[in-house]
């Protein structure tokens, strides 16, 4: 009588693989995928037992084709915990549909939770698939001394085993599917990168001026900082205008290149930044050694509609981090790292090695700030990675480090003498109190070159409708990311030219990360790190005295929004505590200032780390719970110039990943009671697929962007 052969997948060409084969392989990744953070034998018990349930006639006769869809998850999961493998047993259970909650002893075996799942397996509810024993043999797995007794790092161990066993199934899976492994010809080494950086610099020395002098002095200490110092947490507290973003990126690939890591990792707070630090590192390091990970990335699809072989690459780089350089944004960061999905998770396990440097890192949420902390620590404490809190107004976050991580020493890359710091000085503050919005508006007209940053979008509308003349700009996120993009490229050409007018009035959205350079700034009364940053588009290359190039602080017309009073008062008392108010001391001052105002309880709103420590490892509800962006919007989309082609194709029904990437740049994302004053005046209409288009586009102004109106006439901004 011959054998059964049990099947676990079958090509369309019609190859078949055999659960036993599918099992061997993926195990054999997944062991190495989970060696980074030595976990190479928990990684061999999660993908050797990950399809056990497939040994199942009922599974057997499902890819035959004639079988309902049945659990064959549980059944690997069940094996897991019979032998005490807890992590591994969460891991396989979650393969599929996703991380479960714990639940409790009493579930009921009809419920999602893990519980619920072993009590259906106890109860001889899963069908039988004990053939699996005929053929293999479960191996045991050690787990790492630090997960005893510390239930917040078994859930992060667990999602990041959980990583590497999704990327492992798929990985095989894709492989099989396709007929073919997935080629790695192309791929760049760091120590290749790291010549590309050598060849970039190498202009830079001998430095023509004192400021580049200053620059390259930073630039030299932190490569010697990577090349010294082992993995580890770092700070790089460098003044805007010291050429942070190239020093973070050669500590990096020179850490990377002499300790081993296998990528780098950059982090940024905002999607209307990453764009240009992309384009930067592409330029230095070539385009095929760096991943651009947002949403408004797009797909290239070739004539036939399908994917090219280079998106190909790009789509599964997306989803692994498989790539030296990865650039993404802090919210697909943190919230992958507290997701229970399978798309968000599988990328995680390549974390570790990795040195990761979060830009801008006065801009960590702060309501989210205990769990995000506590994530980095994990990261740098057990997986061998890298943190570096990369800013010219470095946060207080110290101690609080130092809570979820005693053992661990923040070390500055490139600590600096006062005088050193004060060379940065270009710019003189001083404080006017109230101004009306025509007043300031005043003071703006009589000035060719002048940035004015306000709060809202409502005062940056109301500044800009007095302003007269030519060479005026308004800028907010009422505008899509493509006609903000086309605005600061028409500033940026006029600030190169000596004769041309450029006033410029925004939201803080231009503080962070734009290359922009005024001889003068005004900006509304603020947290202090917003107030430094805006100064940081003043004077930015040194060309003039810092006694003329003058940021005026000012209070605005109308009362702040209650979301930054905490932040104006942490300021407002560090700019009456300080004469110097950039200078560390204030900074630091001012972050101590600002976490003591909002209290311990306020930095983990949603109660995620009080959460994962009462229950039993709530993986869904967590996801659940943790999201960056707690106010949802809606998108509407403006069909003006090559946004109304994109809008023609989702009108005629096409539906596809790269159609609604390109879409994102021709986007408005706006709350819902917003949507719901343009719905009342019939200025939108919502589409098939969900999706809300502008039809009044009288609302749209090539100036200041998208007006909400009702039947009043009043402008509704938020």
């Amino acid at each position: 009588m011959a054998k059964q052969e049990f099947l676990a997948h079958i090509a369309e060409d019609g190859r078949r693989q055999t659960v036993l084969e599918h099992l061997e392989r993926t195990a054999k990744l997944c062991a190495a995928f989970a060696a980074t953070f030595g976990a190479a034998e928990q990684g061999a018990l999660s993908g050797g037992s990950h399809d056990i349930g497939k040994y199942s006639g009922g599974f057997q006769r499902r890819i035959m084709g004639n079988g309902p869809k049945l659990d064959h998850a549980t059944a690997g999961a069940y094996e897991c915990a019979q032998i005490q493998q807890i992590f591994a047993a969460f891991a396989v259970s979650g393969h599929h549909g996703g991380l479960p909650d714990g639940g409790g002893k009493g579930d009921h075996w009809e419920e999602g939770t893990f519980c619920a799942r072993m009590n259906r397996a106890r109860k001889g509810k899963l069908a039988d698939y004990s053939e699996w024993k005929k053929e293999l043999t479960l191996p045991s797995a050690t787990l790492p001394e630090y997960l005893k007794n510390d239930p917040l790092a078994g859930m992060f161990f667990t999602r990041m085993l959980f990583s590497c066993l999704v990327d492992a199934d798929y990985t095989d899976t894709e492989e099989f599917m396709n007929g073919r492994v997935r080629s790695l010809d192309g791929e760049v080494s760091v120590e290749q990168l790291w010549k590309r950086l050598e060849q970039h610099i190498s202009g830079w020395f001998p430095p023509k001026n004192d400021l580049n002098k200053r620059r390259c002095a930073i630039l030299k200490q932190c490569i010697a900082a990577g090349e010294k110092y082992a993995p580890g947490l770092f700070t790089l507290t460098v003044p805007t205008g010291g050429g942070k973003t190239v020093s973070s990126l050669a500590f990096a690939l020179a850490q990377a290149r002499t300790k081993g890591m296998r990528r780098v990792v950059y982090v940024i707070p905002y999607t209307s930044i990453i764009e240009q630090t992309a384009d930067k590192f592409r330029e230095i390091l070539g385009p095929e050694a760096v991943l651009e990970h947002h949403s408004g990335v797009p797909v290239e699809i070739g004539e036939n509609g399908e994917l090219t072989s280079e998106a190909e690459r790009l789509a599964w780089a997306t989803e692994t981090w498989d790539k030296p350089v990865i650039v993404t944004t802090a919210v697909r960061f943190f919230e992958s790292l507290f997701s229970n999905k399978t798309s968000q998770c599988r990328k995680l396990h390549n974390l570790a090695q990795s040195v990761i440097v979060f830009d801008e890192a006065q801009m960590l949420p702060l309501s989210y700030l205990r769990p995000c902390v506590w994530a980095i620590a994990q990261l740098v404490q057990h997986y061998g990675a890298s943190a570096v809190l990369c800013t010219a107004t470095q946060p207080a976050l110290d101690s609080l480090f130092r809570e979820f991580a005693p053992d661990l020493i923040m070390k500055e890359l490139c600590p600096m003498e006062a005088e050193s710091w004060d060379a940065f000085r270009r710019v003189t503050f001083r404080q006017v109190g109230k101004l009306t919005w025509a007043a300031l508006a005043e003071e703006m007209q009589a000035k060719e070159r002048v940035l004015c940053v306000v709060n809202t979008r409502k005062a940056a509308r109301e500044v800009f409708q007095h302003l007269e003349g030519d060479g005026n700009f308004h800028l907010s996120t009422r505008m899509y990311p493509a006609h903000r993009r086309a605005v600061l490229e028409e500033v940026c050409w006029r600030l190169k030219k000596t004769h041309l007018p450029c006033r410029v009035v925004s939201t803080s959205l231009i503080e962070a990360g734009v290359d922009v350079n005024f001889p003068a700034v005004f900006r509304e009364e603020a947290g202090l790190d917003s107030i430094l940053q805006a100064a940081g588009r003043c004077n930015r290359e040194g060309g003039d005295s810092p006694e003329d190039s003058i940021v005026t602080i000012f209070k605005g017309e109308d009362k702040p929004p209650k979301l930054f009073e905490t932040a104006i008062g942490a300021g407002q008392m560090a700019m009456s505590k300080y004469k110097d108010i950039a200078s560390r001391e204030a900074i630091h001052a001012y972050f101590h200032e600002l976490l003591d105002l909002k209290g311990r309880e306020s930095q983990d709103a949603q109660h995620i780390l009080p959460l994962m420590e009462q229950e039993f490892f709530p993986f869904r509800t967590i996801s659940e719970r943790f999201h960056l962006i707690d106010n949802p919007t809606e998108t509407v989309y403006i069909p003006i110039g090559e946004g109304a082609k994109l809008v023609t194709r989702l009108q005629n029904k096409e539906r596809s990943r790269d159609l609604y990437r390109q879409l994102g740049q021709y986007g408005v994302s706006i709350y819902q009671q917003d949507l719901e004053a343009l719905n009342r005046a019939g200025a939108i209409e919502q589409l098939e697929d969900g999706s809300f288009l502008l039809t009044d586009l009288s609302l749209y102004s090539k100036e200041a962007g998208l007006s909400i109106e009702v039947d009043s006439g009043k402008g509704l901004f938020i």
